[in-house]
Parts: structure tokens; C-alpha cells; sequence
């Protein structure tokens, strides 16, 4: 496996952990934004993408739910999409 399809399932496994109630967000917009090859392998929007949904992930967490217009839930839900269509970029 290499390095950006490594780096992609982390990422798809860190998603999962904090959608089961485990895992920080913190660590999570970490290990994506450090994630140089993944992004590099894939199509520039990815990027831009990724780090407005972290950056919005990060926000989400400083709240509690309620007080915050971003909901963590459905945020970590679009985050599992970009992961399932990242896939599909490093398959094609």
C-alpha cells in the first residue's frame, strides 16, 4: 500500500473513531493536514475541501453541541465522504 492510500485509511480510521464516540478532533485535523502525500495525490479542491471541513471540525469542538452552528455529527459525516470520494481518486 502506499504512502497517500496509507495515509487515506488513517484518516477513514480516525473518522470512524470519533463517530463511535472515541478519537479527538484535534488529532484527527492533525494527522489530515499533515497528510502531505495523500494530498499531493490528489486533485487540489481535495485539499481545500479537507481543510475547510477540519477547520470547522476544530470550531465544533471548542463548543458544546448545542451552542455551536456546526453539527460534529454531520460534519464527521462529510468527512467520511471525502474520504469514500479521495478513494475513488487514488483507485482511478
Amino acid at each position: 500500500m502506499n504512502t497517500a492510500a496509507r495515509q487515506l485509511e488513517d484518516l477513514g480510521s480516525r473518522i470512524a473513531a470519533l463517530q463511535s464516540g472515541s478519537g479527538s478532533a484535534s488529532v484527527l485535523s492533525n494527522e489530515a493536514r499533515a497528510s502531505a502525500d495523500l494530498l499531493g495525490a490528489l486533485p487540489p479542491r481535495y485539499a481545500e475541501v479537507l481543510l475547510n471541513l477540519l477547520d470547522r471540525l476544530e470550531s465544533s469542538a471548542l463548543f458544546s453541541e448545542e451552542s455551536c452552528s456546526f453539527s460534529q455529527k454531520d460534519l464527521l459525516d462529510n468527512l467520511q465522504v471525502w474520504v469514500d470520494k479521495a478513494r475513488g481518486q487514488l483507485v482511478s
